[in-house]
């Protein structure tokens, strides 16, 4: 087992339909797979911002237990259809919205006068439903942003207009989340995991997005957390980083040099290839014993290693 904790790399991210995606993760240190799969599922179903409709009034109800003139749904009916509206709302204070319609016919989400702060997701979600040419609906909307998930009580206690009827919100635009944890391995690193993280989103938020705003939130928990105490972030396992980093750590014995330029440099205390490269090709010149043969053999070494 590795000795330092690696980063992982977001090794790819498949799409599965225009809401859903799985991203993989790997190679990740031992038991990380359960660890960061179960903090991302966790934030992700409690914590992404989103937007809902939180209360609402229509002409000719005074309560949730009623009827309207004309409409096929009662107003529980309409309840629930108005907490099913996606919206995408890009302001922190409520926004009050509009909904007029005449005639027999549907009345959907697309009907409700949407402002700049506002976008409808799924204009076609049914609302209610007007059974008599005659009969119309005006409905007062209030949305808002927030996160996880807030009760009728809650938004009772919160109405900006008393005569509304508050509704529950359940602002998260994330809908599921499920992980899988395999094992993988890296050259002779076999004890490894791999974390498959599936994201279903209800359109208002790409899955990219719900998963990078998650990640950073547990980032910011978790250095705020830290204090300042810091460890060094090693790159991940097999990645071009890492390759990199392991070229750069390589000791001057181990480069086939001649003798007499790997003596030279070691005794000018230059005792790994990135001691090497931090160097100018001035700095090489005025090093003790260290002669025009020497400094060729070096550049053609660096030119070699593409340094």
């Amino acid at each position: 087992m590795s000795k330092v904790i690696h980063n992982p790399l977001l090794a790819g991210v498949t799409e599965n339909g225009n809401n859903a995606a799985t991203f993989t993760i790997e190679p990740l240190h031992a038991g990380y797979g359960n660890t960061l799969g179960n903090s991302l599922r966790r934030v992700l179903l409690s914590s992404i911002r989103g937007g809902a409709i939180v209360a609402f009034r229509v002409e000719g109800a005074t309560h949730e237990f009623t009827t309207l003139p004309g409409v096929k749904e009662d107003v529980v009916d309409i309840m629930l259809n108005l907490k099913s509206v996606v919206l995408r709302v890009h302001v922190d204070d409520p926004v009050e919205l509009r909904l007029e319609k005449k005639g027999a016919g549907p009345v959907t989400a697309g009907d409700i006068k949407a402002t700049a702060d506002i976008e409808i997701i799924n204009p076609d979600q049914i609302i209610c439903t007007i059974d008599d040419p005659k009969a119309s609906v005006v409905f007062d909307l209030v949305a808002e942003a927030g996160r996880s998930y807030r009760t009728i009580e809650e938004s009772s206690g919160e109405r900006i207009h008393s005569d509304m009827i508050a509704l529950d919100a359940m602002f998260s635009p994330v809908i599921r989340v499920r992980y899988k944890v395999d094992g993988t391995r890296v050259g002779q690193e076999t004890n490894l995991d791999r974390l498959d993280l599936v994201v279903e989103t209800n359109g208002a938020i790409s899955p990219r997005e719900a998963f990078e705003e998650a990640a950073a939130i547990l980032v910011n928990q978790y250095t705020a957390l830290a204090g300042s105490t810091t460890v060094d972030a090693a790159p991940a396992l097999g990645s071009s980083v890492e390759a990199e980093s392991n070229e750069l750590n390589t000791p001057i014995e181990e480069l086939n040099l001649g003798a007499r330029t790997a003596n030279a440099l070691i005794n000018n205390d230059i005792r790994t290839v990135h001691d090497l490269v931090t160097l100018s090709e001035l700095d090489l010149r005025e090093l003790k014993g260290f002669g025009s043969k020497a400094l060729d053999e070096v550049k053609d070494k660096l030119a070699e290693l593409e340094l």
